[in-house]
């Protein structure tokens, strides 16, 4: 029996094959944004069209029990690092809590240290800032939009699916075409130039995350049908089918379809479409909120003939797995919550009866609130401590037994104080975003990093435009003593515009004054109303502190803090 308790060490299987110069395989990871386990055609789906990912369904191994969190950053950590959300301190997708401790290790740093280049595709979600970025975090090759989405607050400016600039290896650069294709482009470009060596390719596209953009000739396809609770949704769905098509046939053609391990899966359930007969979608601790596909293909890497494996799974597992069938180590000192289940891969027997696994997460800057969470077992799902489903009589929970079935209760949530207690220690540890470093100087902060602003932040560029209300502070470390120059903006430096100004589609503002706080420092200055940044020079110490701004309006007592605030280290 392989069991799993709340933070076991995994040691990775080694693979003979594995061991051998030029035999380890590539991995490409795929993972789509908002799209649920009843979203494609070989789910059940009758209207969608998905022939690609269908045809990948026939030929993987299916984990038809697979769970992630309930949305986007809490499931890129855990995919990313092992380990689950609440522990690595990214269980929100803003509020300051999207940013894994710098401590955790990623699987991308493994797999460099291993000999594998490494490349990074899409949306990461796991922060804009050093130490967070992706190439802090492992990643050789980054092509990426900024925040949570394409038009969020740290992405560039305007940007809107279409020929937008998009950050590449450090450097905003403008791309011609749709985000989906762009992302697609960029990965198999990336896997033709590092065809000659090993590669781990992590492509997570934004789509079909709203806002729901794609080219009419995909919303048509969809326009006026029944059963399509969104047209457009459906249609990025088929765009990201059309391109999964176009990267298998790029493996073919280069011939490295057969030592590929290819896996696809989506962050969370439906945001628009099809539940599959699940209660719940987006954001529920119900099923419908976290059990998503997850297909593994590995042509010539000896696993188990393509079929469904109903043994309970999580993305958590995917990092210890993808290592053993790899042949890497796992860090020194890493204890993982997923455990290796490239036994059950390869068809050997691994029993699930006694596993039990959390699904928890929170839209809060405050730690979760305790018991807002999922047990789950083979059997059984527990939900918020008080709601028991037996998941193989009643797949749709609908029928709560809790009253039935008092020692299955109580088991459950005796696991789930232990499990707290664990991932509890750490809460107050917030993660600091560093300025003042050589890894990024100056650095642009944005309020969708601020703490303690409840869930105000202006986290997408219409709250930036409608001159939202809000304020918090961040959370910073000064890397080393110096002058420190801050720039106070409402709009990025690339748009150029007054604080006060509107933009297309917005609002001006009224502000006479800027404040800034950091450390023992608290000045304030006035502004005019042409007045484009304002601008604070000071001497600061190294070591964390608290950063906070304030646009001041002198017959208002609103608080609002500058949306994007740069921060250099003068010579």
């Amino acid at each position: 029996m392989l069991g799993l308790g709340a933070g076991t060490a995994v040691v990775p299987t080694l693979l003979p094959a594995a061991d051998k110069p030029g035999k380890r395989p590539n991995v490409i990871l795929v993972i789509t944004d908002d799209q649920g386990y009843g979203d494609l055609g070989c789910h059940g789906n009758k209207v969608i069209q998905t022939p690609h990912l269908d045809k990948l369904h026939q030929q993987s191994i299916r984990l038809t029990d697979f769970h992630v969190a309930p949305c986007c950053t809490p499931t890129r950590t855990q995919l990313m690092t092992g380990r689950d959300a609440v522990r690595t301190g990214a269980w929100g997708t803003t509020w300051g809590r999207s940013l894994p401790r710098p401590d955790e290790k990623m699987v991308a740093e493994v797999f460099k240290a291993g000999g594998y280049r490494t490349g990074m595709f899409g949306k990461w979600h796991l922060g804009d800032n050093y130490p967070y970025r992706p190439e802090d975090r492992g990643f050789e090759e980054v092509l990426r939009h900024g925040g949570g989405g394409v038009g969020q607050s740290p992405d560039f400016w305007g940007n809107d699916y279409f020929d937008d600039t998009y950050c590449h290896n450090g450097t905003w650069k403008k791309h011609k075409g749709y985000c989906t294709d762009v992302w697609f482009d960029g990965a198999m470009s990336f896997i033709e130039a590092n065809k000659g060596s090993p590669f781990f390719a992590y492509l997570s596209t934004n789509a079909p995350h709203s806002p729901y953009l794609v080219a009419e000739k995909y919303k048509k396809l969809y326009a006026g049908k029944k059963n399509v609770p969104n047209a457009a949704f459906y249609g990025m769905i088929t765009n990201i089918d059309e391109n999964m098509g176009r990267l298998i046939k790029k493996l073919k053609d280069l011939s490295l379809e057969d030592n590929t391990i290819l896996i696809f899966l989506t962050d969370n359930g439906t945001s628009a479409g099809f539940s599959a007969g699940m209660r719940g979608r987006k954001g529920s601790f119900h099923e419908g909120g976290h059990r998503v596909p997850c297909f593994i293909r590995w042509p010539g890497g000896g696993l188990a003939a393509p079929g469904d494996i109903d043994t309970l799974a999580q993305c958590q597992d995917l990092a210890p797995t993808l290592l053993g069938l790899c042949g890497l180590k796992a860090p020194a000192g890493v204890k993982y919550d997923g455990m290796d289940i490239s036994p059950l891969l390869r068809g050997k027997e691994q029993d699930p009866s006694g596993r039990m696994l959390v699904v928890q997460y929170s839209q809060t800057t405050a730690p979760p609130p305790k018991g807002r969470a999922t047990v789950m077992t083979q059997r059984w799902r527990l939900v918020g401590g008080r709601e028991l489903y037996d998941i193989q009589a009643d797949p749709g929970q609908r029928k709560n037994v809790a009253a039935a079935h008092p020692d299955v209760v109580r088991k459950l949530r005796d696991h789930y104080e232990k499990w707290w207690r664990q991932v509890s220690r750490r809460f107050d540890d917030v993660s600091h975003i560093v300025i003042g470093s050589d890894r990024e100087n100056p650095s642009c902060l944005t309020g969708f990093d601020w703490l303690g602003a409840g869930q105000r932040n202006p986290w997408n560029q219409g709250h930036v435009r409608s001159g939202h209300v809000a304020n918090g502070y961040w959370a910073v470390q000064v890397e080393r003593d110096g002058t420190y120059e801050f720039a106070l903006r409402r709009w990025p430096a690339h748009v150029n515009r007054p604080i006060t100004a509107a933009a297309a589609g917005g609002r001006a503002i009224k502000a006479t004054k800027a404040r800034l706080k950091i450390a023992d420092v608290d000045r304030t200055i006035d502004i005019a109303a042409d007045t484009v940044a304002a601008t604070f020079r000071l001497k600061l110490k190294a070591g964390k502190t608290r950063l906070q701004t304030w646009l001041i309006d002198d017959k208002s007592k609103a608080s609002r803090g500058a949306y994007f605030v740069y921060v250099k280290r003068l010579p």
